[in-house]
Formats: C-alpha cells, sequence, structure tokens
C-alpha cells in the first residue's frame, strides 16, 4: 500500500509539473526571453502546477473504487464535542436533539455523550446558551450525558477549547467525534466512525466529506451544488494520494483520544500575529502530529451522513477565507520542524501556495501588460488553463450518468453544471482579488483574528455589495485601461478577469439573493435523509417563541479523568 501511495504521488506531480512547463513553452513561444518574460514564466508555472495538481486528483478520483474497510462494534464510550463562539444558539441546540435522537434510533446512545464547548463572551449570547442548555436537559431527561461548560480563558481559541476538554475529561472517553458549531451527523455515520476506529488500533484520525446544507442564496447554493456533485471525486483522488497522512479539516472526524492527548499538543509561536501566537490553522497541524506519531490520519469519502452550513455571499465567505488564510500562511514557521513526514510538509507548502497562486496570477497579468506581451503565446496559454479549469469538471459530467437521478434527472443536472461553470467563472476573478489582499495584509503584518462566523447572512444590499468591493471594481477598469493604452492585443484575453473584477458589487449582491430557479439540487434537498428532516423540524420547534419559561435544571459536571473499560 506504501509503494502504491508513493507511486501515485509521483505520477499527480509528475502531471502537474509536465503541465506547468508546457504553460512556460506556450508562454514564451510567442516571442524572445527577457527579464520581464522570464519572471512571467514564473508566475505562470506556479499557477499552471497548482491547476495542474487539482487535475491530477480528478483522475485519481474517477472510477476509484471505495476501499473495504473494517469495521468492529466499539468499545468503551465516546463524545461529540461541539465548540462555540459568539453563535446563534437556537439551531445549534435543535441539532443537538436531532442527533441524540439518531443516536437513540441507532441503538449507541448509552454509550455516546455530547459536550458543548463554548467560548462565547458576549454575556447577551452566553445567557441564551445556559437557558437553551436547560430546556435541553428538561426536554431529554439526559443530565448523565449531556454537557455544557463556557471557558473563561479563550487561550488558543477553537484548538485550546478542545485541548482543555481532551486534558480534563479526555481520560473519560476512548474516541471522540470533533463538529464545528453547524455541523451535522447522523447517528449511523457517528456508529460507523466509531466502528472503524475500533477496528484499526493505529488509526489516530478519520476525516469524513461534509456536505454543505442549507444554502439559500445563489452564491451558496452553487457552493452546496459543487460540492455535492465534484467533491467526491476530489475527495476520492485525496484519499488515495493522501494514504495514511491524510487531512484533518478541524470537524466532522473521529478522533482517538489517547493518540490526541499524547501527539497534539500545538506551541505558540513566539512573536505577535498574523505569524506568531496561536496556531490558527490548527486543524493541519494536528494532523501532521498524529501522522509524525505513527497513527494513521484517514480521509474515508465513502462515509455519508455528514453536514455542515457555509457563507451564503462572497463577502462572509472572503472573511472565512481571510483567517485561513493568516492560519495557512502561519505554517512557514512549522513547516520545516523535525520529525514530519515529507507528505505532512508538502500538505504545508501546498496550503501556503493556494494563498499565493492569486499574486502570481495576478502578477503574470502585470507583467504581461508591461512587457506588451505577445497575444500568440497568450492565446494557446489561456486555452490550457480554460482546459485545467472545465475540463475536470465536464469529465465528472460524462461519467456520471448513473448519478443523475440524484440531482434530479440528467436535464436538471446539465443545467445545474453549465450554470455553476458561467457562475463560478464570473465570481472567481472577485474571489482572487480578495485572496490577494488578505495575502498581502498577512504579509504586511495584519492580524485578521478570529471573527465570529456569519452563516445565515444572506440578501445583501447594493450599498453593502458596492462597500466591500469597490476597489475590485478600481483594478478591474484599470487593468482594462492599461490593457487598452499598452497592449490592445491582449484586451479580449484580460476581459473575461477584468470584467467581472469591474461588476464586483453588482456580482456580489444578486448572487447574496435567492435564485429562481431549481438549478443547483442537490441529494440532500431532493430526498432529504432522516436527520435532516429531523434537524429541520426541531429548528422550526426551537425557534417558536416558549409559552412559559422552563424550571432550572441543575447543570451535570463534566466527566473527569475516569478512563471506562
Amino acid at each position: 500500500m506504501a509503494l502504491r501511495t508513493a507511486l501515485l504521488r509521483a505520477a499527480a506531480l509528475g502531471l502537474a509539473a509536465a503541465l506547468a512547463v508546457l504553460a512556460l513553452t506556450l508562454l514564451l513561444r510567442g516571442g524572445g526571453v527577457g527579464a520581464l518574460g522570464l519572471l512571467q514564466g514564473l508566475a505562470v508555472m506556479v499557477a499552471t502546477f497548482w491547476l495542474g495538481f487539482g487535475t491530477a486528483l480528478v483522475l485519481l478520483g474517477i472510477g476509484a473504487p471505495a476501499p473495504r474497510r473494517e469495521e468492529r462494534p466499539f468499545q468503551g464510550r465516546a463524545v461529540v464535542l461541539i465548540p462555540i463562539c459568539n453563535e446563534d444558539a437556537s439551531p445549534i441546540f435543535a441539532g443537538i436533539v436531532a442527533m441524540d435522537a439518531d443516536l437513540r434510533a441507532e441503538g449507541i446512545w448509552r454509550d455516546v455523550d455530547i459536550a458543548v464547548l463554548s467560548d462565547t463572551r458576549n454575556a447577551g449570547l452566553a445567557a441564551e446558551e445556559e437557558r437553551l442548555f436547560r430546556r435541553l436537559l428538561e426536554e431529554t431527561g439526559d443530565d448523565g450525558r449531556l454537557f455544557y461548560r463556557r471557558r473563561t480563558d479563550n487561550r488558543g481559541r477553537k484548538a485550546g477549547n478542545i485541548e482543555e476538554f481532551v486534558r480534563r475529561s479526555g481520560g473519560a472517553y476512548e474516541y471522540a467525534v470533533i463538529l464545528d458549531a453547524d455541523s451535522l451527523m447522523s447517528g449511523q455515520t457517528i456508529a460507523t466512525m466509531l466502528n472503524r476506529m475500533e477496528a484499526d488500533p493505529r488509526l489516530g484520525l478519520l476525516q469524513t466529506v461534509p456536505f454543505v446544507i442549507g444554502a439559500r442564496s445563489r452564491f451558496g447554493r452553487m457552493m452546496a451544488f459543487a460540492g455535492a456533485f465534484h467533491g467526491p471525486i476530489f475527495a476520492r483522488g485525496l484519499s488515495r494520494l493522501q494514504g495514511r497522512t491524510g487531512p484533518f479539516w478541524g470537524h466532522n472526524a473521529a478522533v482517538r483520544v489517547r493518540a490526541f492527548a499524547e501527539s497534539c499538543g500545538l506551541p505558540e509561536l513566539s512573536g505577535p500575529p498574523p505569524f506568531g501566537g496561536h496556531v490558527l490553522s490548527h486543524d493541519y497541524v494536528e494532523a501532521a502530529l498524529l501522522a509524525r506519531a505513527g497513527w494513521t490520519v484517514r480521509l474515508d469519502p465513502d462515509i455519508g451522513g455528514s453536514y455542515e452550513e457555509a457563507p451564503q455571499n462572497i463577502v462572509a465567505y472572503a472573511k472565512r477565507d481571510r483567517r485561513w488564510c493568516q492560519g495557512n500562511l502561519q505554517h512557514a514557521r512549522i513547516l520545516l520542524a523535525p520529525g514530519f513526514r515529507p507528505w505532512s510538509r508538502f500538505v504545508f507548502a501546498q496550503g501556503i501556495f493556494a494563498y499565493l497562486v492569486p499574486l502570481f496570477w495576478l502578477s503574470f497579468v502585470l507583467l504581461g501588460l508591461l512587457g506588451r506581451g505577445e497575444a500568440r503565446g497568450t492565446a494557446a496559454l489561456a486555452i490550457l488553463v480554460v482546459v485545467l479549469l472545465l475540463g475536470p469538471k465536464l469529465l465528472v459530467v460524462l461519467l456520471s450518468a448513473r448519478r443523475a437521478r440524484a440531482f434530479g434527472g440528467r436535464r436538471l443536472l446539465l443545467g445545474s453544471v453549465a450554470a455553476e461553470v458561467v457562475q463560478s467563472s464570473v465570481i472567481a476573478p472577485i474571489l482572487l482579488m480578495f485572496q490577494a489582499r488578505s495575502v498581502l495584509q498577512v504579509l504586511m503584518g495584519r492580524d485578521g483574528g478570529w471573527p465570529a462566523q456569519a452563516r445565515g447572512d444572506m440578501g445583501l444590499t447594493w450599498a453593502d455589495g458596492w462597500r466591500s468591493s469597490w476597489w475590485i471594481t478600481v483594478w478591474g477598469l484599470g487593468l482594462m485601461a492599461l490593457a487598452t493604452v499598452l497592449a490592445p492585443a491582449l484586451l479580449p484575453w484580460l476581459l473575461p478577469l477584468a470584467v467581472p473584477m469591474a461588476l464586483a458589487p453588482l456580482v456580489i449582491t444578486w448572487t447574496s439573493r435567492p435564485p429562481r430557479s431549481f438549478l443547483f439540487a442537490t441529494p440532500e434537498e431532493i430526498a432529504p435523509p432522516a436527520i435532516l428532516r429531523r434537524a429541520e423540524a426541531e429548528r422550526r420547534r426551537w425557534d417558536a417563541p416558549e409559552a412559559a419559561p422552563l424550571a432550572p435544571a441543575a447543570r451535570p459536571a463534566m466527566p473527569q479523568q475516569v478512563h471506562h473499560a
């Protein structure tokens, strides 16, 4: 298995490198090799390597049979951990009720506790959490397996929240299923994960592929559809490529508590943020630490029933992405730490370059304008980029006839794919600019912090769209003006990038609104699983005003370091 994984990695990296060299060759074909041309070639090589690597993941994922995973009924106790911080608590507790009912239906509820770990600092939100937890205990009567605690010290943010629980109460559990505040997971999925952990004593972390639910805006529905339709193929390719040194995305995963406790203590980096302080993208580091200690970290894309919510508009997405950007660039401080597996180091480097690539694309464009680049080389390169961007998606469509019914039939699926290609092509330049700004802010020493996520926000006003992206409009108009003056032959090839930039406020506002069609339908929307139907019913019930306040219930103490045989 190790040899096969090594060969797949070599093939994927080789393909990406070959495509990067091809891009350089196409770029330089039209003229001489000057200083600007070499700089432009370096930029395009790095950017194309990234696109080529994504193509390799699709090729690895297409037709890859799901490996048979051994399962064995888990022993001992497990806990579902739900960290929250300044969130709307009502849907969170409604989701807990739904998951608890699903655990009962699965017959494992006696062995699986649920703990809400609050980092909320807002007094009003904290009081609401307390009230809803009392209601939860009142309704369920499970004051011995449902827990809530709010930290007085927010050190380490989410990672510190989990670490404190493991340190104080982890000895009571063999396994922990880590969720986000907006996560939802079926009882069957939790049971499957725990059974697979039990069957492999060296499995330290098992990551699922969460699918986006609750999307109502054009942007949110597009992201949910892309994740549901293309995501499983990418995930299968990633799983095959990473093998036993897989990913951790911070939530919707199961961990072996002993392995996590022994291996995943995070350092506080010297110096101030953004490069010092607490590790923001802690999940990548925790996966690497587990692999360094000899534990298997695995992604199992075949496990369904794992869900999350996502931002409903581009602005909210960009705010969340700003934190991810700072966290990934922070990994430059960790990249050469001793003992890490080579593939873990590559994953760190990959995550860093994922955010540097927008700067390389912008550099490529600006250098081309300054050098008055030849259109012939640019045209061939543009064709290659389009093929790398759209080819994998079209390939997935051609090989997904059996999946059409789950997405509402072939006609609706083809319409959704076409709409996703168009809409994502328009949005991509805008996201590129947000990411480029985030990188420059980090490099200039600006700390973005850890803002609360706005998952349900949608329906931005035109003023909101203008305030958030007027500077992108200036960039788009400026690029078209430069091309008109310096390199008119390049203007047609620049328009797919510059026009969406110029129209950024309109695009951001329009995509934040609900659609008027049923495009981007997902299987979870067409035929909702029982856990989603239950969660939606509970959310409506918990959002309704209560007839009378509930009597206060005693809060159970968190379990201490007592190991259950």
